[in-house]
């Protein structure tokens, strides 16, 4: 099991890992298919805060490019379960993304720029597949989930609100004094 360790004093054990050594993939690529178990899910789901993942998968292709990279294009496809904004209840959706990720090279370092696919380390020459895409779908969780017909109060909706009372001027009462001598 792959392990993400800080400092090298507190290591995590990701709860969807799938290791895979960069020096496997032959010149012309491969296809990795990657399912959560019941258990993975479960451990998903309480990192993400959510009450369940009830499934997921992802279905990639890895190709090697120039330099020890390399390109990772796919899907992940989930099932979950969030509580609504509005009501707290239950809302199940299903996820379906696109997933487009770059491992990077030995001695590469992660780009800044936001118009490339997201850069995955492989410490030693490996990389995590499986804690990669479980990041990709923390990323499309929908932050404000809303079941069918959920509407909040017409307070929250932005329900114009009287027109405030002018406040007197501070500076008034100074004015009038002024004016008397």
């Amino acid at each position: 099991m792959s392990r993400s360790c800080l400092r090298r004093t507190f290591c995590v054990t990701p709860e969807f890992s799938r290791p895979i050594a960069l020096a496997r993939i032959p010149p012309e690529g491969r296809a990795e298919t990657l399912r959560a178990s019941p258990a993975e899910c479960a451990a998903l789901a309480l990192r993400f805060g959510i009450p369940a993942v009830n499934r997921f998968s992802a279905a990639l292709r890895l190709t090697p490019e120039a330099g020890g990279a390399v390109a990772i294009e796919g899907r992940i496809r989930a099932e979950v379960v969030q509580d609504c904004v509005v009501t707290l209840d239950p809302v199940v959706q299903q996820v379906d993304e696109a997933v487009h990720l770059r491992v990077l090279g030995a001695g590469e370092t992660a780009s800044e720029d936001p118009d490339t696919p997201d850069d995955v380390e492989a410490p030693g020459g490996v990389a995590d597949l499986g804690e990669a895409v479980a990041e990709q779908l923390a990323l499309v969780l929908d932050p404000y989930p809303r079941a069918p017909g959920a509407v909040l109060p017409d307070e929250a909706e932005g329900e114009p609100e009287a027109p405030e009372e002018p406040r007197p001027n501070p500076f008034a009462a100074l004015s009038a004094l002024r004016g008397r001598k």
